[in-house]
């Protein structure tokens, strides 16, 4: 193939990729940025979507007058993948930072609330007897968590479990009241679940050069801090989601603008287009899809397979291969014939996840009594975790007005939504309810100006234990036949800054196949 590449001209090689047809099935945002990187070298691209939009779990809604993020909000920063997209597609000027104020910690036993501490990892702290540390464990947690300092290092840097690590180190309480609510807000899962080297890279090995966990925690604080100032910034990243950015007129932005540039290149995005079959025969594909006018849109990616109202056309679309860029259930349904092997390899959990965003006549609200949001201790409330959206982002509270906004989550690894069989009337009054519980103020049902419910599938995050073999080995099946890739945080992990670049390395390793095999 090298070789190839080095005698191929310019002209000869505009000419292998304009004779290539690549089908992508899905919209969302790995199935975008996919379509972007084949048809950027002038390949032919047909994008399918089922439902009436693109964006996958990036989706935006009206509440009164004002568009807000229904789905994801923001990205997390590291790698520099996504900014470096929002350079390429112009938006550096909508990347906004969240504003300062900090989250809170509710369902404390015997305390309620508290601002969540500062100077830890993913809730873990580097000093158990720092008051904002002590005030939500206690004397008897700060002490039980001191006892890891003088703990012989027994079996230090061989745990894979965060949640056991945290409870044999520093005991019950740090675990529960510290650590649980970071890990079930962030990857909606128990820290039992989570994998110690992906969520925490280089804690273990920390661990075991310094002999305790919370001197684990601030070593790397200190490296981090170390590289900000060699790099000439300074370090600012103190609570769990401090990392993350937001676009200005919400995450809609750059959907719109990848729909955009996708049009630029010459590539066709067909919405209403649900994908029935994709077979192979000998090195071409055949795309079964049924188009529909009009189709209503599908509050979850996981709803691909219900018929939509309008009028039904079916049709076959010839192409040279198929980028699959669905959910997973999706990807296995549609795949079972044409990748065997796929059927063979472990299907991850996916919890349910459904959001409730609240607009409000609250101005007890608009001095953000509990700052920007609100993580809970598992099993204290029946909400996962609240943001209080107009505190957190500057460009939506001017976008309000004298209004108030908030998001209630429900759902989490093993345990449904709460809100799942509820209707969209009674969802709200829930999400209300919670909201004043987790925002300690009142809030009438009188207050409630509009509400908006959003449902959808969240796949596995990379960090959860045996996530990364499951991973591992759906993705060879699929790589193993010809012509076919597959994206998606079903393969990457979760969130922009694992998709994005994913869906770039597979659209790079399939059209080098079709241009020089």
């Amino acid at each position: 193939m090298t070789a190839d590449l080095a005698r191929a001209e310019p002209a000869d090689l505009a000419a292998r990729a304009a004779r290539r047809h690549v089908v992508v099935i899905g919209g969302g945002i790995g199935g975008l940025i996919a379509a972007r990187e084949c048809a950027k070298i002038g390949m032919r691209v047909t994008l399918l979507e089922a439902s009436d939009a693109v964006g996958g779990a990036i989706r935006q809604a009206e509440l009164d007058g004002v568009v807000i993020d229904a789905g994801a909000e923001s990205y997390a920063t590291r790698g520099g993948h996504v900014r470096a997209l929002l350079g390429e597609l112009d938006l550096t000027d909508r990347i906004v930072a969240p504003e300062a104020g900090g989250a809170w910690l509710a369902g404390i036993p015997g305390v309620g609330a508290a601002p969540l501490p500062v100077g830890g990892l993913l809730g873990i702290p580097a000093n158990p007897f720092q008051e904002d540390v002590r005030r939500v464990i206690g004397w008897s947690g700060a002490w039980r968590a001191y006892l890891d300092r003088v703990r012989p290092p027994l079996t230090i840097g061989h745990q894979l479990s965060l949640g056991r690590l945290v409870a044999s180190r520093m005991g019950a309480k740090v675990r529960d009241r510290l650590v649980a609510p970071v890990t079930t807000g962030v990857y909606s899962a128990s820290p039992d679940d989570v994998d110690v080297d992906v969520a925490a890279p280089g804690l273990n090995a920390a661990l075991t050069r310094v002999g305790s966990l919370s001197g684990a925690v601030q070593a790397l604080r200190d490296d981090a801090a170390a590289r900000a100032a060699k790099a000439g910034g300074t370090e600012v990243a103190k609570a769990p989601g401090a990392a993350v950015e937001g676009l200005s007129g919400g995450m809609s932005v750059l959907v719109d603008a990848l729909v955009a540039d996708l049009g630029q290149l010459g590539a066709e995005v067909r919405t209403g287009a649900r994908v029935l079959s994709a077979t192979r025969a000998g090195e071409a594909w055949t795309i079964g899809v049924e188009s529909v006018a009009d189709a209503e849109a599908t509050e979850s990616p996981e709803e691909e397979a219900v018929d939509p109202e309008g009028a039904v056309d079916l049709e076959e679309i010839a192409a040279d291969a198929v980028i699959v860029a669905t959910s997973e259930g999706a990807a296995r349904e549609l795949l079972a014939d044409s990748v065997p092997a796929l059927v063979d390899a472990e299907e991850s959990s996916a919890p349910e996840i459904e959001i409730v965003t609240l607009l409000l006549d609250a101005p007890q609200l608009a001095a953000a009594p509990r700052g920007t949001g609100v993580l809970t201790v598992p099993g204290s409330h029946t909400a996962k975790a609240l943001t209080h959206s107009t505190a957190k982002w500057r460009w939506l509270r001017e976008a309000a007005g004298d209004r108030q906004i908030v998001r209630v989550s429900f759902g989490a690894q093993g345990e449904p939504a709460a809100t799942a069989a509820l209707s969209d009337e009674d969802a709200a009054d829930l999400a209300l309810s919670e909201a004043a519980a987790l925002l300690g103020a009142p809030l009438v049902r009188g207050a409630l100006i509009a509400a908006h419910r959003a449902r959808y599938v969240q796949s596995q995050p990379a960090s959860i234990i045996g996530s990364g073999a499951r991973r591992a080995a759906a993705r060879a099946a699929l790589q193993a036949v010809p012509g076919l890739a597959a994206v998606g945080a079903w393969l990457a992990g979760t969130g922009l800054a694992q998709v994005i670049p994913d869906a770039k390395d597979e659209a790079d390793r399939l059209r080098r196949a079709l241009l020089w095999d």
